[in-house]
């Protein structure tokens, strides 16, 4: 790995925690070696660059941050957990986007997993670039209130951003999941276009109405950018929308659960947070929180699919009338989770081959009992060919 510490200012060491306080343990900058990150440790860098957006400029909320993280204790981790420091906004947004690329890319193709904490969420954009080198088709879910689509004649932007990934080239995104929307927040035509990619749109009420669906989501995709907006106003006072409806903050640590537990997840980012005076503490205690659980399934991680091989599973065959190929349904015996099998044309089986099993769960698996073929086995086949 080459040397990251061009890229971070040094942050200031704290001490005084508790045994077992995260404080305690946390790896501060000042003793890192940026060349030698140990391989399957969590690295959490500050990037508070809000220049495309309509939030003003703030970093005074980091070290206030790091004290709430700190004090918290940790559970029976063993993955090693290193503070870069924060990256400080370049002399244009380019520049740091370049940063947050380079950065990013040298963390994952060491498989050290990166948590890009602050700014604004056209900061996907940079982290969607950094896989670029790693030459492999990718999926993103992005936690959003609204459809950030944006219109490709503009400059990128905070709730403008996924057209430049789309448009991207060379293009190597896969799938696309938008997860929690508010209809009223989103223009039909986008949902649409969605729909036409065979991209994945789900609304907030689709989780209420089924807590565990986000879970397979979570397990399919390799980036998370989680917009704090998301959250309602009443359990996140710094929401930038003002929104009286969102996820609770007890979800949204969940959600951050099972993107931990996620083998093929190797970044995230936490955008559009930016306290003010109302609520200052108790809104870093929820970003707080958020990062404990996901560390906290980050350690419990079963290194299944992809990480495993497939004799591993049970494997189930379903018969689904007029229909010529059978669905075939894989269960982990270490986790108990579900995956399916979509055929691909072979013209493009070494590009995608990594879409082979599509994360699914029980429910999939009796709808395909019953006869009824899983819309994600479709949206999945459709797009292999």
């Amino acid at each position: 790995m080459k040397d990251l510490s061009i890229y971070f200012e040094m942050s200031e060491e704290r001490k005084g925690f508790n045994p077992g306080q995260i404080g305690e343990r946390i790896l501060n900058n000042s003793l890192i070696n940026y060349e030698q990150l140990a391989e399957g440790s969590i690295a959490l860098i500050y990037v508070p660059d809000y220049r495309n957006s309509d939030i003003s400029q703030n970093e005074n909320w980091i070290n206030d941050f790091r004290q709430s993280l700190f004090e918290l204790y940790a559970g029976e981790w063993k993955a090693e957990i290193c503070e870069l420091g924060i990256i400080r906004p370049g002399e244009s947004v380019a520049d740091t986007y370049m940063a947050v690329r380079d950065v990013v890319t040298e963390l994952v193709k060491s498989e050290v997993f990166p948590i890009v904490i602050g700014g604004s969420q056209d900061l996907t954009y940079p982290i969607y670039q950094a896989y670029e080198k790693l030459e492999q088709t990718i999926n993103i879910i992005g936690v959003d209130p609204a459809l950030d689509l944006g219109d490709p004649d503009h400059e990128i932007n905070a709730k403008g951003w996924l057209n430049k990934i789309v448009l991207h080239k060379p293009n190597y995104l896969f799938n696309f999941s938008l997860f929690g929307y508010q209809s009223y927040l989103v223009n039909p035509k986008e949902t649409q276009l969605l729909k036409d990619l065979y991209f994945d749109a789900y609304r907030l009420g689709d989780f209420y109405n089924n807590e565990k669906m986000v879970e397979p989501q979570l397990r399919n995709a390799d980036i998370l950018s989680f917009d704090m907006d998301a959250i309602r106003s009443s359990d996140n006072k710094s929401n930038q929308r003002n929104l009286p409806n969102g996820f609770y903050g007890e979800d949204a640590c969940r959600i951050m659960r099972y993107a931990g537990l996620s083998d093929k997840l190797t970044s995230l980012g936490l955008f559009n947070f930016s306290p003010n005076g109302v609520g200052y503490q108790s809104d870093l205690n929820l970003l707080s929180q958020m990062i404990w659980y996901f560390i906290e399934g980050f350690n419990l991680r079963k290194k299944d699919y992809p990480i495993g091989s497939k004799t591993a599973y049970i494997k189930y065959r379903v018969n689904i009338d007029d229909f010529r190929d059978e669905i075939i349904f894989y269960k982990s015996n270490k986790s108990s989770r579900w995956w399916m099998e979509v055929p691909y044309p072979k013209i493009k089986g070494v590009k995608l081959q990594r879409h082979l099993l599509v994360p699914c769960d029980y429910e999939d698996y009796e709808n395909a009992l019953n006869n009824d073929l899983p819309d994600l086995w479709l949206r999945t086949y459709k797009k292999l060919s």
